[in-house]
């Protein structure tokens, strides 16, 4: 948690594998995706949560509600990708991340995107983030300013 206050953003490291590219040698599209999603987790695993105890704990989930993805250059094959996980928002039953994808060898931003989220209980009807994840999210926001 402290390297996450420290930073401001998880970091998960990545290695590209051939069956995430197309016949053109490039990462297909919905793979960042994927990508971002092991970022999103990592990111709530680094705050010492876990997605599986909201689930089990609390009958909790997170349910996506609406994906933003910009590519702007391409992965290829064994490239070495880290994903930048931010929280951007956590109030009430939303939360939103946003995510940076960079090319760790020449530090080129490969995607950036943004997930919203809904918590929800079992029967998927709407409900607030638990208390002990909001307290932990509160910490992590930006500062209105910098938002």
């Amino acid at each position: 948690m402290e390297a996450l206050l420290e930073r401001g953003f998880s970091e998960t490291r990545l290695r590209v594998r051939y069956a995430e590219t197309d016949q053109m040698g490039v990462v297909y599209h919905a793979n960042y995706l994927v990508w971002m999603e092991v970022g999103r987790v990592e990111f709530v695993r680094e705050t010492g949560l876990d997605y599986a105890a909201m689930e089990r704990e609390d009958n909790a989930l997170i349910a996506v509600v609406n994906v933003n993805v910009r590519y702007k250059s391409p992965a290829r094959y064994d490239d070495e990708i880290l994903v930048r996980t931010k929280l951007a928002e956590a109030r009430g039953s939303i939360i939103r991340f946003t995510y940076s994808v960079v090319r760790e060898s020449d530090g080129a931003e490969l995607a950036t995107g943004e997930t919203v989220h809904v918590v929800v209980d079992r029967e998927m009807k709407r409900t607030r983030i638990p208390a002990r994840f909001a307290e932990r999210f509160e910490k992590l926001l930006p500062a209105k300013d910098e938002a």
